[in-house]
């Protein structure tokens, strides 16, 4: 029989236990703080929507001009509507469905895509189907934001729950993305996750960051704006541009460019807009947006974290009547409602409490404490960094066999610009590109008319590839192959037609625009220091 001292230090233990492996939250705070969530996203993306990449590694210095009844936009905004389109694949297949079944619906879907997401539309149409959808091997957006931009729901759903929260993200991130790029939507999504129970906007972003590898440079460049914001806690300026020295050009979807769609620079953005703003909604969408580059989907994830945080009663009045004059109306291209979407996202949260072990009443909510746990760390693009591009016009460089002719776009009176690409139909058309690099992207057309080629490097096939595209009539200028990692020193790329095509496509046309070449060197971000660490 256990000393009566003994038995009162395991009796109070056991309380202190149970105490801390629960949270208790009511039903109606709950469902309001959904509902603040998907509030935030909406008011946030209409704010910014209007400066969306007009400042490119700058900061937006121009007046913002918003009204509630603006709100009224994010009804065709792919920040909401692609991330419905998940939740509807919950919806008829369950949450615990493969991610082949959600890429499925995500490719079908009647809306035009960019970047990752476009890229893993393609995949899922050339049979390349999730994780190898958003692999780096296959997609040259891995690390862009895509992901970022949609996982809301995931978070929304998850209420002090980081841990199912990451299960879900890394499924449906794999769609598109690949590392850094699944951070990123994993990260936004352990923000929400912990805003449920913490007010506190700064551990907030300290415990999310738990939920993502430390040595990513996802968790690095947030680190490094908690670092900023710590040495100029007044002055969000100085920081941007101390982050914009070593970060800004880290992006290999805009190589050579001002253009960053890198999830992690624009992470970084929603991270000032927080500390910055301080709690205040207006404050930190204003911030947030004039950080610039994609300025639309920053503030709609900053403002999101204060709605879960606030609840949708909590937010700015007129915010909540831009919400509630269109919380009927249907996002394009789904059947779900804002009304709907908090209704859906409750239901599924009080399932994920249950199925963890939580319990769920009417007058209150126990969930399961969980501790935040991070994926093994992936790197998308290790030391690649932008060498040159050569367009496919330019003398040097480029071999033509074959009948390779000229498209000029007939709605560009410019006879210079109206030449768009190179291109060729008939089956040993060949194309030859001599470079000194590590890596190399062909830069195309994927057209209606796109046929099939095999790409050789150094000799050797490579993989064959189709370039028809006309999804949601869509057509685009993309990567239509790329290569990295090679050797470093002189390789050769050949382009063969292969005068063949899928069904649906009007032609066999393999149409060529430029390739950009890489090289492998230690990226800025790795030796830059800040100046007051100079």
């Amino acid at each position: 029989m256990l000393p009566l001292l003994a038995m009162m230090i395991v009796i109070a233990l056991s309380c202190k236990n149970t105490r801390n492996e629960f949270r208790t939250i009511k039903p109606e705070v709950l469902k309001d703080k959904i509902a603040g969530g998907w509030a935030g996203k909406m008011a946030g993306v209409t704010y910014g929507a209007p400066t969306e990449f007009r400042a490119l590694g700058k900061i937006y210095e121009d007046s913002i001009s918003w009204k509630p009844s603006d709100i009224k936009g994010s009804l065709w905004q792919d920040d909401i509507y692609v991330q419905l389109t998940f939740l509807m694949s919950m919806d008829k297949y369950g949450i615990d469905a493969p991610a082949k079944k959600y890429q499925e619906m995500f490719a079908k879907a009647g809306y035009p895509l960019w970047h990752a997401n476009m890229q893993g539309r393609k995949n899922y149409y050339d049979s390349i189907f999730a994780p190898a959808s958003g692999s780096p091997e296959y997609n040259l957006h891995a690390d862009d934001i895509d992901f970022q931009i949609e996982a809301d729901y995931i978070g929304f759903m998850c209420p002090g729950m980081p841990q199912t929260a990451s299960g879900i993200a890394e499924k449906i991130g794999h769609i598109m993305n690949y590392g850094d790029g699944v951070y990123g939507g994993i990260f936004v999504g352990a923000l929400y996750s912990e805003a449920y129970f913490e007010s506190d906007i700064l551990k907030i972003i300290e415990h999310a960051l738990k939920s993502i590898p430390s040595e990513s440079d996802y968790y690095k460049i947030i680190s490094d704006v908690i670092k900023l914001h710590q040495q100029y806690p007044s002055d969000w300026q100085a920081s941007w541009k101390e982050l914009e020295g070593k970060w800004g050009d880290v992006d290999i979807c805009g190589a050579g460019s001002p253009f960053n769609i890198d999830a992690k620079l624009n992470g970084a953005y929603i991270v000032i807009g927080l500390l910055y703003g301080e709690g205040d909604p207006e404050k930190t969408l204003e911030i947030t947006t004039r950080c610039g580059q994609d300025s639309d989907c920053n503030p709609s994830n900053a403002l999101a974290v204060l709605g879960v945080i606030k609840g949708f009663s909590g937010l700015p009045e007129n915010m909540q009547e831009g919400v509630k004059a269109i919380s009927d109306s249907i996002f394009i291209n789904t059947t779900y409602s804002f009304n709907s979407a908090v209704t859906s996202t409750y239901k599924y949260a009080l399932d994920l409490i249950t199925k963890d072990g939580g319990k769920v009443s009417d007058k209150n909510i126990m969930v399961k404490t969980q501790l935040p746990v991070a994926p093994k760390n992936e790197v998308s693009f290790p030391n690649v960094v932008f060498d040159k591009r050569v367009s496919v016009f330019e003398k040097n460089g480029w071999i033509f066999k074959g009948k390779w002719k000229t498209f000029e776009d007939p709605s560009v009176s410019n006879n210079l610009a109206k030449k768009q690409s190179m291109y060729a139909e008939n089956a040993g058309d060949e194309l030859v590109i001599a470079f000194s690099g590590t890596g190399i992207s062909i830069e195309g057309n994927w057209f209606k008319d796109g046929g099939k080629a095999d790409i050789y490097v150094d000799g050797n096939l490579h993989r064959s590839i189709d370039t028809y595209y006309d999804f949601a009539n869509q057509q685009h200028t993309a990567s239509i192959w790329h290569v990295l990692n090679l050797k470093p020193g002189e390789h050769k790329v050949r382009v063969v037609v292969k005068g063949e095509k899928r069904p649906e496509s009007a032609g066999n046309k393999v149409y060529i625009t430029s390739a950009i070449i890489f090289k492998t060197a230690p990226k800025k971000s790795d030796t830059y220091k800040y100046s007051f660490e100079k």
